[in-house]
């Protein structure tokens, strides 16, 4: 849990894909609106009788975003249930643990009802994670002098995945490398220094798991937990409250994937059809 009162237990997997294994493109609620609609159904309810709480995941009928969404403390259950990337499973996590206790109830709602059917959702957390790097509204220590550049690189290396491009592993790897020095002269000095140890460890985190193309399940959603606690450490409910509407604006913007928009294209065009003679 990332406001400092609680820690969620998730159990281990050992039995999950690759991240290799999981880089085809998943289609938002499997291309189905009527699973949309019904997990709007499942949430509503929950919502309605408040039992949408922090601190568990589900437990007595009552749990938090995740535990009402899938009745159960299995982030990978996103993606088979749902298409969505257990990277976003992992954020949206997050950030309802950190938001003001009203926000947090509408959450989970807010989440799944900006996510369209058929949508593709694999650049959606990378890009979560360069805003985070790169904006000092949400994480202020990413221009402190001490951590600046070590954050440049490790934003930079993340670059390629905010477009679905492999990763330059050596570029991430020395990324990782200048952003724990820089976590370390960050940590040896004042509490002047604090906001950016924060940066710059969240910036390590991000690196970290980029650079590990083989890494396992847990790799991206770890980054995006890690980071994103990072960042709110320092503007506690204001951060999340920022996190909380740009993850919803990246949803929003998100795109079926290229082969999936022209078919919807070449079913849309007439042009080739014969003229209709019906009426004249």
């Amino acid at each position: 849990m990332v406001n400092n009162t609680y820690i969620k237990s998730s159990r281990a997997r050992t039995d999950c894909p690759t991240a290799r294994e999981r880089r085809k493109i998943m289609l938002a609620y499997h291309n189905d609106p009527k699973i949309k609609t019904d997990i709007l159904s499942q949430l509503q309810e929950h919502a309605a009788a408040d039992q949408i709480v922090k601190g568990h995941y589900w437990q007595d009928g009552k749990g938090c975003a995740i535990g009402c969404t899938i009745h159960s403390d299995d982030h990978m259950d996103y993606e088979t249930r749902f298409g969505i990337p257990i990277m976003l499973a992992r954020l949206e996590d997050c950030i309802f643990e950190g938001l003001p206790n009203d926000a947090a109830k509408t959450w989970p709602i807010r989440f799944m009802s900006a996510i369209e059917p058929g949508i593709d959702l694999s650049t959606v957390g990378w890009k979560f994670l360069h805003w985070l790097l790169t904006d000092e509204e949400v994480n202020p220590g990413i221009n402190h002098p001490i951590v600046k550049d070590a954050v440049k690189r490790c934003a930079d290396a993340l670059l390629p995945l905010t477009v679905g491009q492999s990763i330059d592993i050596s570029a991430a790897s020395a990324a990782w490398s200048a952003a724990r020095a820089a976590a370390r002269s960050a940590a040896a000095w004042s509490a002047d220094s604090s906001a950016a140890w924060s940066a710059v460890w969240g910036a390590d985190s991000a690196a970290a798991w980029s650079a590990d193309s083989s890494a396992a399940w847990s790799a991206d959603s770890s980054a995006a937990w890690s980071a994103a606690r990072s960042a709110a450490v320092w503007g506690a409910e204001s951060s999340y409250i920022l996190m909380a509407d740009k993850l919803l604006t990246l949803l929003s913007e998100a795109q079926p994937p290229s082969e999936l928009r022209n078919e919807v294209s070449d079913a849309n065009d007439t042009s080739s059809l014969p003229p209709d003679t019906s009426r004249s």
